[in-house]
């Protein structure tokens, strides 16, 4: 089926479409752009993106493509690991609308939904009933009711709850044209003609040829319509891919949902023996039976001996019943080693080392890129330990490496490896490879896949599996629903080439001309860009626990404010710059100078939240900062990169007339004045001068000769822009703290700037340019310790600095020297015992805080210092020059509404509200009313009265 070529045919399939459909209809590049890819390796460009309001829309848009020859691919949250999210066609975006939960029902244990809604959704409606839906993908908090269905998905719980397709009652189906049917057990619709004789003429294949295994998810269930088995369209229909039609509604089963849960953490030799002990754990009963082998786990704490685990999770009516279960599964268990965590946090932060694998796993322990294509493949789970064998023989073989990890209870196995799908041979060694491991798998007795469908990587396969009259059988229920061959065409039946629309190909060749190092990338931008692998976690509805990432997305909804959206627009940007032409060709064709890249980054707050809490550790602030960097070169930049990107020296010349320019800021004129010609949101207050800079103070008090130390008692505190001349009185509480510690502060010296305002605006030629000229004043004081009182700075310090200049030994040196104030007390001042304060605190880690520099020092801090209570994740929303800037205003509040201030407000009467960050203190001063301080501030007044 081809789509239309020329501008006029595009140009009538739009107003066709946006004349039958009332939600957006969009065929510019950025939507497009975001579409070309989902989490595998595969890219398609579509002609453009549909996201219909509801079923009627849905119908619309069907009947609209197939009067105009359009192929059509529903997306759900683009999860999928085989390809069958992307398509050359129409997207129909099921997540902006089709997000309702219609009916749900505790008594008969269902629920109604609408495709977009998100699992965790689901799931949180239906927990205070005591009820959860089974199948859970390690996607959860983003994937889709109608992407599971599609891809008949499972998770970890399948031992226990089993696939979708088990946990699905009913489905209304939209066809292409139109027409919709609803699909349940007992019949098949009479708008199906010829779905009867087909089954009816071929029943001997229908019941000899599907494997009995848990995980057959590979191809069309069409064993599932046979007589026996009560003829279930609906069951049918899951796992179709896309490819038959468009669900707009389903009813799903509900289960009831363990009141409490323990988890069995069982230690094994390898993986090989983990795999063949799984088998025996099922008689127990576990809820779940997950593997993983040592090579995915980079840091193992609060896992047992061994090098691989098995993960038995167990319910209960009790923590004691659930936490009985579990260490009768221990005892039972021949493992090398083994643990009982019945701890909700301590169980949560096990899970997230294996929910985060299929990030995690993209990178191998040398940095070595790893891909999707045998993401999931199933075994019998007694044949699972000599498949493993066989498998990691078969890498061998050809000189793959990957990390294996899943659901051996179920026998299922994913894993990324290290192809190389940059060059013509690595292209044809993965496709060799593939075709030996799907004879390997089939000589197992398993299914090519086992939980995430078949889509472009392994449909082309399917007759290694099933054989051709099986294939041929659905070739032939694909016409009978969709004769016309428009939806998602490619997928499952007469596929595409594994081997072909590979999303590598289309990028450079050779590296990038770009400014900071990359030094976790090679150096290379592309392969910085490459990390993305589209499992979307920056997609969440909400931060999870103390994370941040991504602010932006959660404020807006909208893909291109993602992590994920801003990398794959970076991605066709790339593409585009390659002179290609053509259906593959980038869609953003005006490279760095792109406008669609820059309106997406425009609301990245550079909150390096994605650095952490990204699987694969994609940086956005510095793609940002590269970003903008070269869209500005020789250009004008916006008045806001002039003003608060040389804040710097602009504080610097006016700190000499703070008081008069601080009463001038009252006049209300003129500071409106300043915020218009300064670029400046009109609801922004400008923040007071200092009447006195902090190292005019600390200049003062050292003039005295007091600090006259050795050099393993001082400490040098950093006179960051912020605390130097907006809030001095954080650097003089430092001061006191570090003296009660028994340390000593010393002056920097003049002029000192970490480039931080000018790397957040890519102003980068300027940034490298203080940065040298920091490191030239420092002089023979580089190795002293450095304390850093602000997050943003000791952030830029720490990475920005030496990635900038990669060839100046003093930038790595200085980054070694950085430390946070509880960092420093911690190593150098250990048996310092801080003041008793006995208060209750509150507010929020600062973003760079959490991403690059960790607050386990100043947790333990806080904790000796007995205050009390957890500050929340997420981002303040002021982000430096973000919230000040114009046009950013709404986001900027939205973001502080949605834990930092709701937080702040439920806190009781004399509650501490801490905020280490200038920026976080300020957000919370101009939108809440509240006076928020520094750690130290609270620490200094602890220690009593003081003298300057």
């Amino acid at each position: 089926m081809a789509a239309p070529q020329n501008p006029t045919e595009r140009a009538e399939l739009a107003q066709a479409l946006r004349t039958a459909v009332r939600g957006e209809v969009d065929l510019g590049a950025t939507a497009r752009a975001l579409t070309t890819m989902d989490a595998s390796n595969y890219r398609r460009v579509p002609l453009g993106v549909v996201a219909p309001r509801d079923a009627d829309d849905v119908a619309a848009a069907l009947a609209v493509c197939r009067a105009h020859g359009v192929p059509v691919v529903p997306r759900g949250g683009g999860t999928s690991i085989a390809g069958q999210a992307t398509g050359t066609g129409i997207v129909l975006d099921l997540t902006r609308h089709l997000r309702k939960i219609v009916e749900l029902d505790p008594v008969a244990r269902t629920a109604v939904v609408q495709p977009g809604v998100i699992l965790d959704e689901l799931r949180t409606a239906a927990a205070p009933h005591g009820l959860t839906f089974g199948p859970d993908p390690s996607t959860h908090s983003r994937c889709t009711l109608g992407g599971m269905i599609g891809n008949n998905s499972r998770g970890a719980h399948s031992v226990a709850w089993g696939t979708t397709a088990d946990n699905t009652h009913a489905l209304t189906v939209t066809r292409y044209g139109g027409d919709t049917l609803r699909l349940a057990r007992g019949t098949a619709p009479e708008a199906l003609t010829g779905l009867p004789g087909l089954i009816r003429t071929h029943l001997a294949p229908l019941r000899t040829g599907f494997p009995e295994l848990p995980r057959r998810i590979s191809g069309y269930a069409l064993d599932a319509l046979l007589p026996e088995r009560g003829t279930d369209l609906a069951r049918a229909f899951c796992g179709s891919e896309g490819t038959l039609g468009v669900v707009t509604e389903a009813t799903v089963r509900l289960v009831e949902a363990p009141a409490a849960r323990a988890l069995a953490v069982l230690g094994y030799a390898d993986e090989a023996a983990a795999a063949e002990a799984a088998p025996g754990l099922l008689s127990h009963h576990p809820l779940t039976v997950e593997g993983m082998a040592a090579d995915l786990v980079r840091e193992p704490a609060g896992l047992p001996r061994g090098g691989a685990w098995l993960f038995a999770e167990t319910g209960g009516a009790t923590p004691a019943e659930a936490r009985a279960h579990a260490e009768r599964i221990l005892r039972a268990a021949d493992a090398l080693d083994g643990t009982v965590v019945t701890d909700p946090a301590g169980q949560r932060a096990l899970w997230r080392i294996r929910e985060d694998a299929a990030g995690t796993a993209t990178r191998m322990p040398d940095g070595t890129e790893a891909w999707p294509g045998w993401e999931d493949c199933a075994v019998p789970p007694a044949r699972l330990g000599p498949y493993l064998r066989d498998f990691r023989a078969l890498l061998a073989e050809h000189g793959l490496r990957g990390t294996p990890y899943g659901h051996f209870g179920d026998g299922c196995i994913h894993v990324r490896i290290d192809f190389d799908l940059l060059s013509p041979p690595g292209v044809a060694r993965f496709r060799r490879f593939s075709e030996e491991l799907a004879d390997l798998v089939v000589a197992h007795g398993g299914s090519l896949s086992g939980e995430h469908g078949d889509g472009q990587a392994r449909a082309e396969l399917l007759p290694r599996m099933y054989g051709d009259e099986l294939v041929a059988l659905f070739a032939r229920f694909k016409d009978i629903w969709d004769p016309d061959g428009g939806m998602n065409p490619g997928i499952l039946a007469r596929p595409a080439r594994l081997d072909e629309n590979l999303r590598f190909e289309v990028l450079p060749k050779r590296p990038v001309d770009v400014e900071f190092g990359y030094p976790h990338d090679g150096g290379d931008f592309s392969a910085a860009v490459r990390r993305c692998v589209g499992v979307a976690k920056c997609r969440t509805a909400e931060p999870a626990g103390t994370g941040v990432m991504c602010p932006s997305f959660r404020v807006t909804g909208e893909e291109a404010h993602s992590t994920r959206g801003r990398a794959r627009l970076l991605h066709e940007m790339l593409a585009g710059d390659t002179g290609d032409t053509g259906d593959t060709a980038g869609v953003i064709t005006d490279g760095w100078r792109s406008t669609e890249v820059r309106d997406a980054l425009d609301l990245c707050l550079s909150c390096k939240g994605c650095r952490t809490d990204c699987p694969v550790g994609v940086d956005m602030a510095t793609y940002k900062a590269e970003f903008l960097h070269h869209h500005y070169r020789r250009r004008l930049r916006p008045a806001s990169h002039y003003t608060m990107g040389r804040l710097p020296t602009w504080l610097r010349l006016a700190s000499r007339f703070a008081p008069a320019l601080n009463a001038l800021a009252r006049v209300r004129l003129l500071a409106a004045l300043t915020k218009r010609l300064a670029g400046i949101a009109p609801e922004r207050e400008i923040p007071v001068l200092a009447r006195e800079t902090f190292t005019r103070w600390l200049n003062r008090r050292w003039g005295k000769g007091t600090f006259i130390f050795s050099n393993d008692e001082v400490a040098m505190v950093w006179p960051d822009t912020f605390t130097e001349h907006l809030s001095p009185e954080v650097g003089r509480a430092a001061v006191r703290v570090l003296e009660a510690a028994g340390r000593h502060s010393i002056p920097a010296g003049r002029g000192l700037c970490c480039g931080l305002t000018y790397v957040s605006t890519g102003q980068l030629g300027k940034a490298r340019k203080v940065m040298r000229r920091t490191l030239d004043r420092l002089g023979s004081t580089l190795g002293t310790p450095v304390v850093v009182l602000e997050p943003s700075c000791a952030a830029t310090l720490r990475t920005d600095l030496p990635e900038l200049l990669p060839d100046d030994p003093r930038s790595a040196e200085l980054a070694s020297s950085v430390r946070t104030l509880a960092q420093y007390l911690e190593e150098y001042a250990p048996d310092w015992q801080p003041p008793r304060l006995d208060r209750p605190v509150v507010g929020q880690t600062h973003c760079h805080q959490h991403a690059v520099l960790g607050d386990a020092a100043e947790r333990r801090l806080r904790e000796r210092a007995w205050l009390t209570g957890e500050l929340s994740g997420g981002c303040c929303g002021l982000a430096g020059n973000f919230g000040f800037e114009r046009g950013h205003w709404d986001v900027s509040v939205a973001c502080a509404e949605e834990t930092l201030l709701p937080a702040v407000r439920a806190a009781e009467p004399g509650t501490d509200v801490l905020a280490d960050g200038f920026s976080c203190r300020t957000q919370l001063e101009q939108l809440g009313g509240v006076r928020a301080r520094h750690l130290v501030e609270v620490l200094a007044e602890g220690l009593g009265e003081g003298t300057e």
